[in-house]
């Protein structure tokens, strides 16, 4: 059983709109997973929510707007060091408004323990491209 998990050796996950770098995977832990997102200035991921998965945001560097809800309603400006709460079936998306890149850590909580569903972070990034047409060999990035 692991305890220790590195932020600088992740495996990269290049989405047509932002990056994900694996922290933690899903099936390593018992109710939990954590990930960097990365957006390039512009970059937002869709308007999307999670029905199993609380999230939690800490801003490392750059500047994000958190946007909440089916009018993606601006909750204001995110910037490093703050914290940002998502509850489970949240619609939600956070676009880089900065000049440089948007990073955050993100904690994935699952409130029913790891979904059986999707046990694996794979295994969700592949539901992921399935949904928006993305091909998962390009997504993720060799290490």
């Amino acid at each position: 059983m692991r305890y220790v998990f590195s932020t600088t050796d992740t495996t990269r996950y290049r989405f047509p709109t932002h990056a994900n770098e694996l922290v933690m995977d899903r099936a390593e832990a018992v109710a939990s997973e954590s990930f960097i997102s990365v957006m390039e200035p512009g970059e937002a991921p869709p308007l999307h929510k999670h029905d199993d998965t609380e999230q939690v945001f800490f801003v490392l560097s750059g500047r994000g707007r958190v946007e909440i809800g089916e009018g993606a309603e601006d909750q204001g400006e995110i910037g490093p060091g703050d914290l940002v709460r998502i509850p489970p079936g949240t619609l939600h998306r956070v676009p880089c408004v900065g000049d440089e890149p948007l990073r955050y850590l993100v904690v994935d909580c699952f409130p029913g323990g790891r979904p059986t569903h999707e046990p694996t972070w794979e295994s969700h990034v592949r539901v992921i491209c399935e949904q928006q047409g993305w091909s998962f060999d390009e997504v993720k990035q060799p290490r």
